[in-house]
């Protein structure tokens, strides 16, 4: 006779083949650094987008002040949570700082290079961006993790 306990769990063939549940899935999201990167930089982009339209729509501020100020803005706030969520860096911050905008600084002239690039072949500045935004976020990403926000041995064995 079966007990009510074990008619009611699954055959190993069964649960096998269900999908993860939805908390244990989402804990296993945020641990991946480069969810967490992606996250951060989305919420960055949206930032940065949503004061620029704030500043300039509802506040009237000119578009040509509005832009840097809310570029800015986003900047410090994707250093903060990259480095202290995402890569969770044990380096000096002063150091990841430094290294932070000099990297900045590349991706600003690679990106123009490549958008200005597409746009003097007659091809999309749009296509240009997106290229840009693909292949800096692809360097970003492993810039961030091995150079920018490094972690000491010691504290990369903790977490």
């Amino acid at each position: 006779m079966r007990s009510s306990a074990s008619s009611a769990s699954s055959s190993p063939e069964e649960s096998a083949v269900l999908p993860p549940t939805v908390p244990g899935f989402a804990v296993g999201l945020y641990q991946n650094a480069v969810v967490r990167f992606l996250l951060v930089g989305g919420l960055s982009f949206a930032l940065d987008l949503g004061l620029l339209a704030l500043l300039h729509e509802a506040f009237g501020v000119a578009l040509w002040i509005a832009t840097p100020i809310a570029f800015i803005v986003s900047l410090v706030f994707n250093f903060l949570l990259q480095r202290v969520f995402t890569f969770r860096a044990t380096n000096k911050g002063s150091v990841s700082a430094a290294k932070y905008l000099l990297l900045v600084l590349v991706n600003i002239v690679v990106s123009d290079v490549i958008v200005t690039g597409f746009d003097a072949l007659g091809w999309s500045y749009v296509i240009g961006k997106t290229t840009a935004t693909i292949l800096t976020t692809g360097w970003n990403y492993l810039l961030y993790r091995h150079w920018i926000f490094k972690r000491t041995p010691e504290a990369a064995e903790t977490v």
